[in-house]
């Protein structure tokens, strides 16, 4: 007598470990006329699901990499797994909370049970060939009080900046947000230096996704330079992975966010005077657009950088840099400097280039 265990058993057999399409169907057939299956197949997306912490991902990983190779019915069925396999999940940091808090709440459309059952097996086969990734060992507490308010009144001044159609007043307040999180690092570098416990620098995963997404990459380096981080990119999975203390992590976050509105905003003007001048060339436009305003930026926020601490800060800033570079190396024992390329359109790398010019990454007095 065939039991809901044998079922999957026979269906993983058929259409997990074959990739033709004719034994995905006959998994997908066996599933479809065993509805007693159900729930022990959703318990093995579970194990899948956590294998795949096991090897590394996160929760915002899976879905990046299932949206990139699947479909939107693939997205909500792995979110779903993802908020299923959270209950029996040990205890994690608060960002990988944030991750699961930002999963679609949606569950896949309703569809017959072979159609159902081949989307699961499909996500399956994803989930099972997903390889080992360095392991970000996130801290499990955050910081609270006065900090987590800091933060929120950082992101609501940069959504001010983001959203103002007056560069005046964007100006005052993406200077302001900066200047709340250079002080905000610093503060948390002078305590952490006079701590018993030394801070260790962490690391986190930010997504570069399609398209252009080699200058994306190039601009969050540039960002994460800035602010005392390092990163590192990987193409494959569009993601850059960046090493450094919380509070600089989490401006390179918020930071990067927001230069990517500002440059999407900007592009988007400068494509339609272009196309009102008669120009059709748009993919060009916007590689060279958005390479331009990566290097432009990259090199007002380097100019920035070293403007902002006065020398007495420069011991403790070096000890932090020291740690961030052993911890990268240590995650990463080869590396290579992302470069751009396929930059060929000069009215978009002009275009680009003002509008880095324009960017909001204002200069603010030392910090003492």
């Amino acid at each position: 007598m065939s039991t809901p265990s044998t079922t999957v058993d026979r269906a993983f057999e058929a259409a997990l470990y074959d990739t033709e399409h004719t034994t995905l169907d006959t998994g997908a057939s066996l599933l479809a006329a065993d509805p007693g299956a159900d729930a022990e197949l959703v318990r093995r997306g579970r194990e899948f699901v956590a294998s795949a912490w096991r090897r590394g991902w996160q929760p915002a990983d899976v879905v990046r990499f299932v949206r990139r190779e699947l479909d939107d019915v693939h997205v909500r069925l792995v979110s779903a797994l993802v908020r299923s396999q959270a209950s029996y999940d040990r205890p994690r940091g608060p960002r990988w909370t944030a991750q699961l808090d930002e999963l679609t709440a949606e569950a896949p459309p309703g569809t017959d049970r072979f159609s159902h059952a081949t989307a699961v097996l499909e996500l399956y086969r994803l989930l099972l060939r997903l390889p080992v990734l360095e392991p970000l060992d996130e801290p499990s507490i955050r910081h609270s009080g006065p900090e987590s308010r800091m933060l929120t009144r950082i992101r609501a001044l940069l959504a001010k900046a983001e959203a103002t159609g007056f560069p005046e007043e964007a100006e005052a307040l993406s200077a302001k947000a900066q200047e709340l999180m250079a002080r905000h690092s610093i503060d948390k570098a002078l305590t952490a230096g006079d701590s018993p416990t030394a801070e260790l620098p962490g690391a986190c995963r930010i997504g570069v996704e399609p398209p252009y997404e080699q200058a994306k990459a190039v601009l969050l380096d540039a960002v994460a330079t800035a602010n005392h981080c390092r990163a590192v990119w990987n193409e494959p999975f569009a993601f850059s992975t960046v090493v450094g203390f919380e509070p600089d992590l989490e401006a390179v976050e918020l930071l990067y966010a927001s230069l990517l509105v500002q440059a999407q905003t900007a592009m988007t003007k400068a494509e339609a005077v272009q196309r009102a001048g008669g120009r059709k060339r748009t993919k060009t436009f916007r590689q060279s657009f958005l390479a331009a305003y990566a290097h432009r930026v990259g090199t007002r926020l380097a100019a920035a950088a070293e403007t902002q601490v006065t020398g007495d800060l420069l011991p403790v800033l070096a000890s932090r840099e020291l740690a961030v570079t052993g911890r990268l190396d240590r995650m990463f024992p080869e590396t290579t400097t992302t470069r751009l390329r396929g930059v060929s359109d000069a009215a978009g790398w002009t275009e680009g280039s003002q509008a880095a010019d324009r960017a909001q990454v204002g200069h603010r007095k030392p910090l003492r």
